[in-house]
C-alpha cells in the first residue's frame, strides 16, 4: 500500500534554524532515502516551498476565489512529503519516526488511494 508521511512544522521553527540544524536535518532525510530506496519502499519525496509562495482556489456556487497563501491559518504548516511503499500501516510510522522533523513537528501518515480507470481505487 502507499502510504503519505505529510511532514508539518511551524515556519517559526525552521526560519531559526542554524546551519548546523538544516546541515542534521538534511542529513536525516538523505538517510531516509537511503534506506527506504535499498529496500524498494521509497517512491518520491518532496519539500514544498513556504507558505507565503502558495496560492488557493475554492469554488462555490460557480464562482472561483483565488487568494495568495495557504487555505487557512494555523501554527504547523505542511512542509514537504514522503510516499512510500510499505506492506503495514506500522512500518509507515517507523518511517515516520526517522524524518527529522518529526522532533519538533509532526508527520501525518496516511493511506494513498489512487486510480488505474474509471472503476476505482487500484489495490
Amino acid at each position: 500500500m502507499l502510504y503519505a508521511l505529510l511532514i508539518y512544522q511551524a515556519e517559526d521553527v525552521l526560519d531559526n534554524y542554524s546551519e548546523a540544524d538544516q546541515n542534521t536535518a538534511l542529513a536525516g532525510h538523505r538517510a531516509l532515502q537511503k534506506k527506504t530506496k535499498a529496500v524498494g519502499h521509497f517512491v518520491e519525496a518532496n519539500q514544498l516551498l513556504p507558505s507565503s509562495s502558495a496560492t488557493t482556489v475554492r469554488v462555490r456556487n460557480g464562482k472561483t476565489s483565488v487568494t495568495d497563501g495557504p487555505f487557512t491559518e494555523t501554527k504547523e504548516l505542511l512542509i514537504g512529503l514522503y510516499v512510500f511503499d510499505c506492506e503495514t500501516l506500522d512500518e509507515a510510522i517507523e518511517y515516520a519516526t526517522q524524518i527529522p522533523h518529526s522532533e519538533t513537528g509532526a508527520i501525518e501518515v496516511r493511506p494513498i488511494a489512487y486510480f488505474e480507470s474509471e472503476k476505482g481505487p487500484a489495490n
